[in-house]
């Protein structure tokens, strides 16, 4: 019957396979387009991330989140407009995971200030106004 229609086995089955192979070659393309660009992505676990304060204007006392992958020795400290040290609120190492550091800030002016995570390889620093 596929014969009366024009069609034979031969040329359902090749075009299976063309089918077929276009299809792998266009996977193991696209595989690689990824990981083509992929490579400039700088390495997650050398960086730690800072989350942003969930309340605005900040006030009383203050809860700044933030996530390491690896070991590291991390440098914490509230920064004025200027970008002055106000306070630096911790210095030391930290373990892989989530972190919580505290502040309170009724200890410094209302205003605008920078919160500031530095480690060896990372200097990432936020803005909050302080309305007590």
């Amino acid at each position: 019957m596929l014969v009366l229609l024009g069609l034979s086995f031969v040329k359902i089955a090749l075009g299976v396979l063309y089918t077929s192979i276009t299809v792998i070659v266009g996977y193991i393309l696209y595989k690689r387009l990824l990981r083509y660009m992929n490579k400039g992505v700088p390495n997650k676990a050398l960086y730690c991330e800072l989350n942003s304060l969930e309340q605005d204007p900040a006030k009383g006392m203050l809860e700044f989140y933030f996530t390491s992958l690896d070991a590291k020795k991390v440098r914490f400290e509230i920064l004025d407009e200027s970008y002055n040290s106000v306070e630096v609120i911790v210095d030391k190492d930290f373990d892989p995971g989530q972190h919580i550091v505290r502040f309170d800030s009724t200890k410094v002016s209302n205003g605008v200030y920078y919160y500031q995570l530095k480690t060896d390889n990372q200097q990432t620093m936020k803005m909050m106004h302080i309305a007590n």
